[in-house]
């Protein structure tokens, strides 16, 4: 008599998905579940051996101990990011900006308004906490408002961190996160000497990105962009990423999105939707719109991304993380899908006084007059007081959907994570009931689209998938016409 392990499950058309603590799956046809779980499965079928080799059930008392070893070391493969603790470091180093973005989700400042700069004493405090962190490799993205308006404070903290991460024996890289439209032929062949990557922002054709993303006086500044665009891909050897923000404009136009990407020379696509933080939750009645609208719109456009990847690579980012969580045992980094939440666990944001946030959304939310993640301040704090005190425990210990109703009986719980930030401006509590919340629809009406996609794959779309995994395209043989 075999005994069963622990696993969860979800019911499709005509199999039921089962998956287990550490994250391995199964398809069943819906009478061999029945079997299985009344414990009446032949015990000689291929069925059986499946359940055994993904550790759904063991067939002798010996063979409980190894699979329980197994899958402590599988579920440590998945929780690795707690040991990686923290790699990706934020610092707003000004929220000047010369833009005025429609959906602006921190409120930026005029671009005169130097008392929102970050100084050059508090930059360099922030490096020195940077390098406190247990991790060996280190990334430090400057962000804004619009960083490059305080560009003293970008070369001294680049040139501290370069000696530091000598001294240290750390390896540690760099992101400006740029509108581009300030951006001049100087700072980008200072990027280029220090190695420092370049990322941006395009939400779709010019008639979209001129809808929200405007200077003061609501000029588009899509031409301006493509300009400089094309200035930076001149100076600098590496690929320029964008990230668009998807809005109430964009839904009926996702696939003109895509192909302005692709006409533009862009490596993927990471369409994500809209924060309600700062102008985003002002003019919310304008640019948002239903969780369910938005991931209508996604499935459908990702269904058009994978039929051009049968031509030609083109990754959408966010499904690559959910395939990433699916298909391997490794975590991404993406705060989102992981337990705890990564919050200040994988990454923190450094204001541009020095007070210091488990994520961007929290930072967001004190712009909205609500400082309740703050962990504190480098010109104040230690390093043990800001990450390994009680507000950081806090956050970690209500994120954690294993013991999170109803998260801890849903079949994609080994995937999936928490945002204890969104439950606290929802609903006023960083945890929550999470049935019918967006978060939950948004994930869980991905995942049931994404586990159908797998299960119908073809070789060509199963290659695709892993492509985006790999980033590698040499594994799809495209047809090229």
């Amino acid at each position: 008599m075999y005994s069963i392990l622990p696993f969860q499950f979800q019911r499709f058309d005509e199999d039921v998905l089962l998956v287990n603590e550490c994250g391995d799956f199964l398809f069943l046809p819906k009478q061999d579940f029945d079997y299985f779980v009344r414990h009446i499965l032949n015990e000689q079928s291929e069925t059986f051996y499946n359940l055994k080799s993904k550790l759904f059930l063991s067939d002798n008392e010996n063979s409980i101990e190894l699979a329980i070893l197994k899958s402590a070391a599988r579920y440590r493969s998945r929780k690795a990011f707690l040991r990686d603790f923290t790699s990706l470091h934020m610092m707003v180093i000004t929220l000047r900006c010369n833009q005025h973005c429609e959906y602006c989700q921190v409120s930026c400042a005029e671009e005169d308004a130097v008392k929102y700069d970050m100084s050059v004493d508090t930059a360099l405090k922030i490096t020195d906490m940077i390098f406190q962190s247990p991790t060996k490799n280190l990334k430090i993205e400057f962000q804004g408002g619009e960083p490059t308006l305080n560009w003293k404070v970008i070369v001294a903290t680049v040139e501290y961190a370069e000696k530091l991460a000598k001294e240290k024996q750390k390896e540690v890289s760099f992101v400006i996160c740029t509108n581009l439209t300030g951006i001049n032929e100087d700072q980008l062949l200072y990027c280029k000497e220090h190695n420092i990557f370049v990322s941006t922002s395009l939400d779709g054709p010019e008639f979209l990105h001129n809808t929200c993303r405007v200077t003061k006086d609501k000029n588009g500044t899509y031409q301006l962009f493509r300009q400089k665009l094309e200035l930076t891909r001149s100076i600098l050897d590496k690929p320029v990423d964008a990230l668009m923000t998807t809005s109430k404009y964009s839904l009926k136009h996702m696939k003109e999105i895509v192909d302005e990407y692709i006409r533009l020379g862009f490596g993927g696509i990471f369409i994500r939707s809209l924060n309600p933080y700062g102008y985003a939750a002002e003019q919310a009645s304008l640019l948002s719109y239903t969780m369910e609208e938005f991931v209508s719109y996604y499935l459908d456009t990702l269904k058009y991304i994978i039929e051009i990847n049968k031509k030609q690579f083109f990754p959408e980012y966010f499904a690559t993380l959910f395939f990433s969580r699916i298909l391997t045992p490794f975590s991404t980094g993406f705060v989102d899908l992981q337990s705890p939440s990564g919050a200040g666990i994988s990454g923190a944001i450094y204001d541009y006084d020095g007070s210091v946030f488990p994520a961007d959304e929290a930072r967001m939310l004190a712009r909205m007059g609500d400082n309740h993640f703050c962990l504190g301040n480098v010109n104040n704090n230690s390093w043990h007081d800001i990450f390994a005190g009680n507000k950081q425990q806090s956050i970690t210990n209500s994120s954690c959907v294993e013991t999170t109703f109803p998260c801890a009986f849903c079949a994609y719980q080994a995937f999936c994570g928490a945002d204890p930030v969104r439950n606290y401006l929802e609903c006023g509590n960083e945890t929550r009931n999470m049935n019918n919340t967006p978060f939950c629809i948004k994930h869980k009406t991905i995942f049931n689209a994404l586990f159908t996609f797998i299960k119908n794959a073809d070789d060509t779309e199963k290659n695709i998938i892993w492509s985006w995994i790999n980033n590698n395209p040499d594994l799809v043989t495209r047809d090229i016409c």
